[in-house]
């Protein structure tokens, strides 16, 4: 059985001050869990230093920003192209993996056969060329450490899906498919075209951590000679525990198609919090994001969030703004009970708990598991006045803002290696 650790009380203020260094590894982009942790490091005077995954030209190099595009980056800014991964990195021929995957239909894409050998060079490569650029951030940004700064690491590393053409409309079908465009994930993950994009994940979302801990090893020992405090954060996911009849349960999105690096993160965090890192790996409620646009259905678990904030909300002015704003995007008459049921009844719906065992994490898609949550987060969508003007991007909002204090003011002395912040803290950090 999986052990979950459950944050479950507002931290107090961690010793960091002005002048302390949040050091972002991977681009902030907006609406994101990150811009929580940015906005409290922010509120305490810490300095924030930004990074880039870079760009591909049209013919796929890899560059940093340009001068156009860094102008609109805050400073400080270290301007190495970040981006994990080898779906674009070629062998020792020049192939890269994409360039293997461009003729594959889809009407053969189970079928499709690779050539592991290349993807293996590629994906060595890959590891080296992210290895070494990020060397060369690290020499860059301890220039903007003063003497006596304490240095938060937030990895922001996440993702992985490789830019072939034949990756989208798949991964629709298996995350938004019903009826005759259903296509099972077990499918997907058990093809070669899913195992290419499971070893992508795990180098983007969970290799990269270790990359950071171990490369950055020199720094942080001159740092903590000094007498500075370092430690280092990462964002996963593993479920979460939201109100379902009155009390809070552990429940997931299925399928998850990067569970499997996000194990591997976790692990990874393990590793180096044995050996006395300051690491966690914060695994965070569900919100909607720019990226989660295709995972329909991650959003349902948001609504119970409404009752937390109700009977939990730690800013009692604060939890009335934000219930009278999502009230405000309702239908009229619409109740936030009436939401509640709705989510209630999905929640404890045999389908969703067949799908949502903890010790089974991460588990595949069904057919009718996938058509009853996308029948359902319609409903709900459909209860709201304008259908581009969702409660649940003001629920996101008071999520990725509670797990950037959490997150911040735990790191000084994490007590696990990986952890859940839930609905219930959630609330009452708020």
């Amino acid at each position: 059985m999986t052990q979950l650790f459950p944050l479950r009380e507002k931290p107090s203020l961690a010793p960091y001050k002005k002048g302390d260094v949040l050091v972002l590894f991977g681009e902030l982009f907006s609406r994101g869990y990150a811009n929580g942790l940015v906005d409290e490091a922010e509120r305490l005077g810490m300095t924030i230093v930004r990074a880039t995954v870079g760009r591909r030209e049209k013919d796929g190099t890899l560059r940093p920003l340009n001068e156009e595009e860094a102008a609109q980056v805050p400073q400080p800014f270290i301007n190495v192209a970040l981006e994990a991964g080898f779906d674009m990195e070629p062998d020792s021929k020049g192939q890269t993996p994409v360039d293997q995957t461009k003729d594959i239909k889809m009407s053969d894409w189970q079928n499709a056969k690779l050539d592991w050998s290349s993807i293996a060079e590629s994906r060595q490569n890959g590891i080296k060329r992210f290895r070494k650029n990020t060397e060369l951030f690290l020499n860059q940004l301890e220039k903007h450490i003063p003497t006596g700064a304490n240095v938060v690491f937030a990895h922001l590393m996440a993702g992985g899906v490789p830019r072939t053409k034949i990756i989208m409309p798949v991964m629709n079908r298996v995350f938004k498919g019903t009826g005759d465009r259903f296509i099972s994930s077990a499918d997907l993950y058990e093809s070669e075209l899913g195992k290419f994009a499971l070893q992508n994940f795990s180098e983007v979302t969970a290799e990269t951590f270790r990359h950071l801990v171990e490369l950055s090893a020199p720094l942080r020992q001159k740092l903590e000679a000094q007498g500075s405090h370092v430690s280092y954060t990462a964002y996963g996911y593993h479920g979460t525990e939201v109100m379902i009849q009155d009390e809070y349960r552990w429940q997931t999105y299925t399928p998850y198609f990067q569970g499997w690096a996000k194990k591997e993160l976790e692990q990874i965090s393990a590793e180096y919090f044995k050996k006395g890192v300051h690491c966690c790996v914060y695994n965070c409620p569900e919100i909607l994001t720019n990226s989660t646009t295709i995972f329909q259905g991650v959003e349902v678990s948001l609504y119970p969030l409404l009752r937390a904030l109700q009977k939990h909300g730690g800013d009692k002015k604060h939890a009335e703004q934000v219930l009278n704003q999502c009230q405000s995007l309702l239908k009229e008459g619409v109740t936030f009970d009436q939401v509640i049921q709705m989510t209630d009844k999905y929640l404890t719906n045999p389908l969703i708990l067949e799908h949502s065992k903890l010790d089974q994490w991460p588990q595949n898609s069904s057919k009718d598991h996938m058509e009853y949550m996308l029948n359902t987060s319609d409903s709900l969508i459909a209860l709201h006045k304008d259908e581009k003007q969702l409660m649940t991007a003001v629920l996101s909002e008071v999520v990725f803002k509670a797990c950037g204090y959490v997150m911040l003011h735990t790191s000084w002395e994490p007590k696990h290696p990986y952890a859940w912040i839930n609905h219930d803290l959630v609330a009452k950090t708020m």
